[in-house]
């Protein structure tokens, strides 16, 4: 006789009932914010580069930034990294004034020419969010994690447009080797509506294409070896960005004087290469010969070191006090060394450039399952084989560290791995 199952089909269906209830404030709250945030951004970039002279006050905007976290920020300074702890071991809070004040900081840091993204302030203002709805609603510490989780979703999937990987996302950043699903409804529904929200408002991200191929062995096998270097690059912002901000820390005080020091070195860089390319978001440029993530999907896009360079001004910016993301900066740093490759190898520009695209991410990030669906929902499914390999070869080659300190290692990359959680 078969038992009776209708007692858990209803358990389910109220815990989705009760968690849509939950979702839609935060998923519509968000969509809007971040809307809010992409029309202001947009207005910062043009503005600047209507008015290249603002770079020279990007020393000041960097003090400012820093008193204002000092002075108001309470432990908002910690970013990305706070709302991962918090949903890893709730304890302290987020506090509210971390939405709006990434959100004016970030603008800021654009407005006068740092090399940032976007990304980190959309995920701080999902979870800031969702940390004050769930004080509104006295929501049990478990069911507080959940919603954070959902405020990720809804920021990630609302910045980029890609509101599958925004749900995956959420859930495969907190911890190396190791999803937990129990979360996977709420964010989905967190990031689509965020999404579908944001696009409400009018707010049109960019199209990227790319044409059609075949599977053949030897493309594959370029693939696996230009995973190798998107892994290896992956891995060098991230050690060169926490060394920056380890030794400016160390070296130089008071604490004020650091985006002064960075500010001023962003400038004397775009002087010495001549050319403000590789400040700001860098998706499009000003001229049409302008090197950015959509140019770099064409043959002549790039420079061989393109790549490096919006590298050196991303770690530069983000580790002097800077805000705003790490992960459009990947964007570029990945499709202008994929435009590299493909110059070397004779592969398919658009291929490759979309592949570093995503696979830069997916090695910073330690997220190649988010990353490999973010390539089939901006570039199409048909090169999905090469989108996995690129990004799993990516991840592995990218070493134990990655952007967020926060994240955790919950299965090694490596049976033998030395640092393997124990």
């Amino acid at each position: 006789m078969r038992p009776n199952r209708t007692p858990e089909q209803l358990f389910i269906f109220n815990h989705l009932i009760r968690w849509t209830v939950l979702v839609i404030p935060v998923a519509l709250s968000v969509g809007s914010l971040i809307a809010l945030f992409l029309w202001l951004l947009d207005k910062a970039i043009h503005l600047r580069w209507d008015h290249p002279w603002l770079l020279y006050l990007l020393p000041l905007a960097g003090v400012g930034i820093y008193f204002l976290y000092r002075f108001l920020g309470k432990n908002s300074e910690a970013g990305n990294n706070l709302i991962m702890d918090e949903i890893h071991t709730p304890g302290g809070g987020i506090p509210a004034r971390m939405a709006p004040l990434v959100l004016f900081t970030t603008v800021i840091t654009h407005l006068f020419g740092g090399s940032a993204g976007r990304e980190g302030t959309a995920v701080q203002i999902g979870g800031s969010l969702a940390q004050w709805f769930s004080r509104r609603t006295r929501l049990s510490p478990a069911d507080t994690r959940l919603l954070l989780m959902t405020g990720v979703a809804a920021g990630f999937g609302a910045v980029f447009g890609t509101p599958v990987t925004g749900a995956i996302f959420a859930l495969e950043v907190l911890a190396i080797g190791r999803i937990q699903y129990d979360a996977l409804l709420p964010c989905l529904m967190a990031s689509v509506l965020a999404d579908l929200t944001c696009n409400a408002w009018g707010i049109q991200h960019t199209p990227y294409h790319i044409l059609p191929v075949e599977f053949n062995f030897l493309l594959l096998g370029e693939v696996i070896l230009a995973g190798l270097a998107f892994g290896l690059a992956s891995h060098l912002f991230s050690a060169l960005s926490h060394a920056i901000r380890a030794y400016s820390k160390k070296w130089i005080r008071p604490a004020w004087l650091i985006p002064i020091v960075g500010g001023l070195i962003i400038i004397g860089l775009t002087f010495l290469i001549g050319t403000q390319d590789y400040l700001s978001l860098g998706v499009t440029g000003k001229e049409p010969n302008s090197v950015s993530i959509v140019s770099s999907f064409h043959a002549g896009g790039a420079t061989w070191f393109s790549w490096w360079w919006k590298l050196l001004f991303t770690a530069l910016t983000l580790s002097t006090g800077f805000k705003g993301g790490e992960v459009t900066p990947l964007f570029f740093i990945g499709a202008a060394l994929g435009n590299t490759l493909a110059t070397l190898s004779g592969a398919p520009v658009d291929l490759m450039a979309g592949l570093g695209f995503i696979a830069v991410f997916a090695g910073a990030t330690n997220t190649p399952i988010a990353c490999t669906l973010m390539g089939v929902e901006l570039f199409g499914p048909t090169p999905a084989i090469y989108y996995a390999v690129a990004c799993f070869t990516a991840y592995y080659f990218s070493g134990r560290s990655g952007i967020y300190t926060a994240q955790r290692t919950a299965v090694p990359k490596f049976i033998h791995d030395p640092g393997r959680a124990k």
